[in-house]
């Protein structure tokens, strides 16, 4: 049931997202009074589920059987579809290649232009619905893994920057790490300032080791639940936990394995309550745990207002964009061996829940519709940056790239594409062998 409601997920989303972006090419080719033979939910390789053509129109409209999204036809164009019957013509008024070229430009931007509109849109309703919360970097130490240990990272650090940048948000540090390439890291350790001077040979291991940056959690006692074992200990909110069985701990990271080997026995247990240092014993139970609350970090939240909300969600918007080429960078450049986290559908689904969120769907098809856009971007001749960069040089040269030329190239586009998919589907195959 789970990975059906994953699947389902990611069908919805896509569909939405390549609807919308469709939508912007289509929006745009009917401002310019180019013609749109078609315009499909879903792809109808064969046949369609559903097909009309309102009355006095010249667009098709359907839904097609293949639920991978949807596509907009514009008549005279050369596309991915390679379909050159209308080349073999004159040029006619309503077709796409009759247009001048600024023409042709807003309408094969318009795709990637509604696909941050959307997520702008998505941005300011998520704030304005349910504000921002997060974790700060501030306030909070690291735990870490064997990387960042090996990195020169240690427990209780406090990461204060990256090189110059100052990471706001305890999630991202790690993405941060990666992104900023940084030299050095500067942390706050015992109290002293250092700087961690970073092997750039090992970003490519910090974009696949998750996990670097754990948050360290001071054992301090919030709650202690009635049907706890230790219920009626002598422990009091507020009480830290510095020591277990004789071992100092001193964070709640340090006791997991130390509590594992003492299941279903007591333990003698060293406390700080306010300026003294108490001595008591306590029960471990069958899943190697005290059986208290601890004191979580606060959590910085955002309230936003619906007009507030807008500055904001654009703010939010730019950062994700700004964020996801700097990870489209890493994966260009092969030292970091970034190209080992590119995924495909399996990885989409992955990122979905496995039940309902509504907060978590619409914030995950905020990103996709980024992350759509952006690709969309890149100056491949089967995508749409392709086709801006040959209008962009048409628009300067005052020379129009052959058609010759231009099924040529979308056809090495389509390889390069093919070449991406097979390397997206072999890095989700081998995390899962």
């Amino acid at each position: 049931m789970d990975i059906l409601l994953r699947i389902l997920q990611v069908i919805l989303a896509l569909s939405v997202l390549i609807l919308v972006h469709e939508l912007g090419h289509f929006t745009f080719a009917k401002i310019f009074r180019i013609r749109v033979e078609k315009f499909y939910l879903f792809f109808d390789a064969g046949f369609a589920l559903l097909r009309f053509k309102p009355k006095n129109s010249d667009t098709e409209y359907g839904i097609g059987w293949l639920p991978l999204g949807g596509y907009c036809k514009i008549a005279g164009m050369v596309d991915e579809s390679l379909d050159t019957d209308s080349l073999k013509s004159e040029p006619k008024p309503w077709e796409f290649r009759s247009r001048p070229a600024w023409q042709r430009f807003l309408v094969m931007a318009g795709g990637v232009l509604f696909n941050f509109i959307f997520a702008i849109a998505l941005y300011i309703g998520i704030l304005a619905g349910w504000g921002e919360s997060y974790i700060s970097n501030e306030d909070n130490c690291v735990y870490v893994n064997e990387l960042a240990y090996d990195m020169g990272f240690r427990n209780g650090d406090r990461i204060l920057s990256f090189d110059d940048y100052v990471p706001e948000k305890f999630a991202m540090l790690q993405p941060d790490l990666a992104r900023q390439t940084p030299r050095k890291a500067t942390v706050l350790r015992d109290g002293d300032t250092l700087d961690i001077y970073i092997d750039q040979r090992m970003i490519s291991k910090v974009l696949n080791t998750p996990g670097m940056f754990d948050l360290a959690l001071p054992f301090v006692v919030d709650t202690i639940p009635p049907s706890s074992v230790n219920r009626g200990s002598g422990l009091t909110r507020g009480d830290r936990i510095i020591g277990i069985a004789g071992t100092p701990v001193r964070f709640v990271q340090d006791s997991r394995q130390l509590l594992r080997e003492h299941r279903l026995s007591e333990v003698p247990v060293t406390a700080v309550r306010g300026a003294d240092t108490i001595a008591l014993t306590m029960k471990v139970d069958s899943t190697g745990m005290l059986g208290v609350n601890i004191m979580l970090p606060g959590i910085r939240t955002h309230e936003y207002s619906v007009i507030s909300a807008i500055p904001a969600g654009f703010r939010l918007a730019f950062d994700t964009i700004g964020g996801y080429v700097q990870d489209l960078k890493l994966v260009f450049t092969p030292s970091t061996e970034a190209y080992k986290s590119v995924g495909s559908f399996i990885s989409i689904g992955q990122i979905f829940p496995a039940s309902w969120d509504w907060y978590r769907f619409i914030n995950i098809l905020a990103l996709l519709s980024v992350m759509l856009g952006v690709m969309n971007l890149l100056p491949i001749p089967a995508l749409d940056g392709g086709h801006i960069v040959f209008t962009l040089y048409e628009m300067i040269t005052r020379k129009k790239p052959s058609d010759r030329f231009l099924i040529e190239a979308q056809v090495v586009g389509m390889i390069l594409l093919f070449g991406l998919m097979i390397l997206a589907f072999g890095n989700d195959i081998a995390r899962i062998i």
